[in-house]
């Protein structure tokens, strides 16, 4: 049984890179510098929201109705992950302002940290 690539260090949390190859089969090994997706550094919670948003082919309010929370937490969730994955956030008029996002962590639509990412935009 295999497990999941860690991609984040434990002690400090930068990203890890992945150094050694084994093939299970023949035991050829390679050793080298290489490169994990980007979406190898999301996190459980993002991952889980990504299955999710392409099994509903993007289409938010399916979202929405897949994981029982409001339109403003999905779009919250989607810029999360755009931010996770280095990409340039545009706020637009449908972004949710701080009451909407004090409103969301009360309800528990999303975590504290979200809620301070959403916050510092």
């Amino acid at each position: 049984m295999g497990y999941k690539v860690l991609s984040r260090c434990p002690v400090c949390s930068s990203r890890l890179k992945v150094t050694r190859l084994k093939c299970s089969q023949c035991g050829t090994v390679i050793e080298n510098d290489f490169e994990l997706s980007n979406f190898a550094y999301l996190n459980v919670e993002q991952l889980k929201f990504m299955e999710i948003f392409i099994k509903c082919r993007g289409n938010i309010k399916e979202v929405e109705k897949e994981l029982g929370i409001s339109y403003p937490t999905v779009r919250a969730k989607l810029d999360e992950v755009i931010a996770a994955l280095g990409y340039t956030v545009t706020r637009s008029k449908d972004s949710p302002d701080s009451k909407d996002i004090i409103d969301m962590l009360e309800k528990g639509e999303i975590t504290a940290e979200q809620a301070i990412n959403l916050l510092k935009e």
